[in-house]
């Protein structure tokens, strides 16, 4: 075998040398996690210092450290502390989510909407309110997460129906069609019943206020879990971006990888959704940031999209305190508001980022 051959060979078969190559130096990439922790620290103190209720940095800082039972005290570790960590679980759902599902259907555009996951989270929320009066953010977790359950599970089955490997175009089209059944099924219902119209604009805007301990115990499980599974499959998804036949023969499950990373998928964004509304953008745009900066390796694109998800979403929570105070603006209409034009920027300026 001459040198050349040698060479195409080792880095066909070598999936991450491959990516390793093709993005900066290691310890750039290191460096560059110290700071999105350093950063993902900061804003999660801000966002406990601020608030629609006025409490100086000190005080801030003193009861945190001594809960004395005073009204600053129940503020902070009642409403802010709890909305905070689940701003964070949140923003590290979609973030995952979105960098698992375009490395699954090899599609740029793909978020946490494409499988039909947020619409039949939707549909899990209008079916409590219609159907079963539920009308407490709490009550409405479970049925949301429910519906996103199901309209994943029904996009998989329909994506490999007659025995066939769910293919990701199979699977966007199947994402589709799903979408646009529950997209009429939650019009029909609302139209004709005002009252859970007038409940569900509320939850459908996306966002963390209301939302406490109450809320967040029930989630935190299915967020952790569906981390834990994405973050494992990095090493696969590198190997399946070489293609399905060249995949299989370096030794990846295919059907396995896809099964596991539905199952991720379904429980990150459907936990997320549930918890915090529809919220967009954070799921398009983070992993597209991500791959700028280190490449196409997916084990360093999950690690950047779990650091800088929940920095954007709990630094458009603040934004949308201070902006809209004496009360807020919700996180869902900020992250629209800053994510389309940092996303339409990056897109100007460079080429895509290749998946």
């Amino acid at each position: 075998m001459s040198v050349t051959a040698h060479s195409q060979e080792r880095s066909v078969a070598d999936p991450e040398e491959r990516t390793e190559r093709r993005g900066p130096r290691p310890v750039v990439r290191r460096l560059g996690i110290a700071v999105a922790l350093l950063a993902l620290a900061a804003v999660v103190l801000l966002s406990i210092a601020a608030g629609a209720q006025d409490i100086p940095l000190r005080t801030v800082w003193e009861v945190l450290r001594h809960p004395d039972g005073s009204r600053d005290a129940v503020i902070v570790h009642d409403y802010r502390i709890p909305r905070t960590v689940l701003g964070a679980l949140v923003g590290i759902a979609l973030g995952l989510s979105g960098a698992l599902m375009q490395a699954l259907t090899r599609n740029p555009l793909a978020d946490p909407g494409i499988l039909g996951v947020s619409l039949g989270a939707s549909t899990g929320v209008v079916v409590a309110i219609a159907f079963c009066g539920v009308s407490a953010v709490s009550g409405y977790v479970w049925f949301a997460f429910a519906g996103a359950v199901i309209a994943s599970a029904a996009v998989y089955a329909i994506g490999s129906t007659g025995g066939r490997a769910a293919t990701p175009d199979r699977l966007v089209l199947a994402g589709a069609a799903i979408t646009a059944v529950l997209f009429a099924f939650n019009t029909a219902v609302l139209m004709v019943d005002p009252r859970a119209f007038d409940e569900f604009r509320f939850w459908n805007v996306g966002s963390l206020a209301g939302r406490y301990l109450d809320v967040l115990l029930p989630v935190a499980p299915f967020i952790i879990a569906g981390g834990i599974i994405a973050l494992a499959l990095a090493r696969p998804l590198n190997a399946l971006a070489l293609g399905d036949q060249l995949g299989t023969a370096l030794g990846v499950r295919i059907r396995r990888t896809r099964v596991l990373g539905a199952i991720a998928i379904m429980l990150l964004c459907g936990a997320a959704t549930a918890a915090a509304g529809p919220i967009t953008f954070v799921g398009l745009a983070v992993p597209h940031i991500a791959r700028l900066i280190v490449g196409p390796d997916q084990r360093w694109v999950l690690a950047y999209s779990l650091l800088l998800a929940p920095i954007l979403l709990l630094g458009s929570d603040v934004l949308g305190r201070v902006l809209g105070a004496p009360g807020e603006l919700q996180v869902g209409i900020v992250t629209a508001f800053v994510g389309a034009p940092v996303f339409i920027a990056l897109c100007r300026r460079r080429r895509p980022a290749a998946l």
